[in-house]
């Protein structure tokens, strides 16, 4: 195994800290939620047909999320560094193991997801001016290659947030402060009105007299057919239900990449993980309990393109619940760009350090943040915002995303052997049990997803592949170099 590189304390001399407790939990809620949870619970009730199991679904994925984030503790405390994950995984593992991380954090998990959230903020801002929607094409080819408005105003926003976290990190940290604050407010006082101000007729005893007859919701022909599921076909359907709800609950992590940034990190990193987490699933659990008020399973799994929140909207204030459910999208979507930019960077400037990315993504401007990686970030995800394919790159991608969070905290128990003396101000909650408990369920799904839904597996792993030439390339460069 390669040895580790030195730590990334002396390349972050010039980072500023400057945030808070409160910051990095606010961070880690906006970043997580995006746009999905106002969309994916449709995809989940065509998968289980059931609001017990419903609920299950996204009360185990709480579950994983959070039982990660609390391991994450213990290696946000030893190696409190700009990178995270991309550190934890180089000091367990080795640097190859970091790059492939880093690469695929690169060419889809982080940048495809900006891409992605920004063309959500264009689509919905389409809801109030249609000339901004996804079916304003304002280029098209006979091949099927088109450009639409709201790809247009997805770059711009990521252009915009770029340029702002350019300014330095106070920049971002209001602009994170205010929406995330927005979108939770906003999301309360919908769940407030779906329960206790619906004046229309509650659905919750009609979804919670057969909570637990878990059935797939197909529609053939405009026929609704049932077919129940029990046993292995029951496990195999939530496995993969747990796709849509563990990528709304992704970006967790976002917090660790900023630790160069953070008042105290080793401790404020591992509670605003444990903060954040738990806040966005209690959320999460909320919204869905409100969905199942509203609507009967039924019209949560046919809600018109799966926009399961503006479907509860419009039953709850009417013709106006579209366009105030593409306001709080706008929100939120706005928000969580922001966080994915702000701390995103923060990987490839560390990367670079360590000779594993274009060097001028290692320097910080005169405001003490990685600019030019930022810029690098801005580019590439406009790229994909063009090119219509991010979708299908983070439905490939959400396998590997899972082996990576498995092999980092199963570097916990690497460290314990290697590094028994390192310095340890959080240690993972519930060791060796709770850790084990993520890598055991996250193996689990895993193993699901690669028999069931191939699709979601190995392009992913293809593009974790592909980073291996690069690496021994860059590797190659660097010692012809010394």
């Amino acid at each position: 195994m390669e040895t580790n590189s030195t730590p990334a304390t002396a390349s972050e001399s010039s980072f500023h800290r400057s945030l808070s407790l409160l910051d990095g939990a606010l961070l880690v809620i906006g970043s997580m939620i995006g746009s999905g949870i106002f969309i994916v619970s449709a995809g989940i009730a065509q998968s289980v047909g059931s609001a017990g199991w419903l609920v299950v679904v996204w009360l185990v994925s709480g579950f994983i999320t959070l039982t990660a984030a609390l391991s994450y503790g213990e290696l946000s405390g030893m190696f409190p560094h700009a990178g995270g994950q991309y550190v934890y995984l180089r000091e367990a593992f080795g640097k190859l193991y970091g790059f492939l991380y880093g690469w695929s954090f690169f060419a889809v998990i982080q940048t495809g997801t900006i891409a992605a959230v920004g063309v959500a903020f264009g689509k919905f801002a389409g809801y109030l001016m249609p000339a901004l929607g996804d079916e304003n094409i304002l280029m098209g080819t006979a091949g099927g290659f088109h450009i639409t408005a709201a790809q247009l105003v997805g770059i711009c926003t990521v252009v915009l947030l770029t340029y702002i976290n350019t300014l330095g990190v106070k920049s971002g940290k209001w602009i994170q402060f205010f929406f995330t604050f927005a979108k939770i407010g906003a999301m309360a006082a919908l769940i407030i009105f779906g329960f206790f101000l619906f004046s229309g007729q509650s659905a919750w005893k009609v979804n919670w007299t057969d909570a637990w007859s878990a059935k797939e919701i197909s529609r053939n022909m405009m026929a609704i057919t049932h077919n129940s599921l029990s046993g292995g076909t029951l496990i195999v359907a939530l496995c993969t239900a747990m796709v849509g709800a563990l990528f709304s609950s992704d970006a967790w992590n976002s917090v660790t990449f900023i630790a160069g940034e953070m008042k105290r990190p080793e401790r404020n990193i591992g509670l605003s993980l444990f903060i954040g987490t738990l806040i966005v699933t209690l959320i999460y659990v909320s919204m869905n309990l409100m969905y199942l008020n509203v609507m009967t399973v039924s019209e949560i799994a046919h809600a018109p393109a799966e926009r399961v929140a503006t479907a509860a909207a419009l039953k709850i204030f009417g013709s106006d619940g579209a366009k105030i459910i593409a306001l709080l999208i706008m929100v939120s979507t706005f928000g969580c760009n922001n966080g994915l930019i702000l701390s995103g960077a923060r990987v490839y400037f560390t990367m670079a350090k360590d000779g594993l990315f274009l060097p001028a993504a290692s320097k910080l401007n005169d405001k003490g943040v990685p600019a030019k990686a930022l810029w690098m970030q801005c580019i590439w995800a406009s790229m994909l915002c063009l090119s219509g394919q991010y979708g299908n790159l983070l439905d490939f991608i959400i396998f590997t995303v899972l082996l990576f969070y498995i092999l980092t905290i199963g570097g916990i128990f690497k460290l314990r052997r290697t590094m028994p003396n390192h310095p340890r101000p959080y240690k993972a909650f519930g060791y060796p049990v709770i850790p084990a408990i993520y890598i055991a369920l996250a193996s689990f799904v895993c193993i699901i997803l690669l028999k069931y839904k191939p699709t979601y597996t190995w392009p992913g792993l293809i593009i974790v592949v592909l980073g291996l030439p690069i690496y021994y390339l860059l590797q190659k460069r660097k010692t012809t170099e010394e």
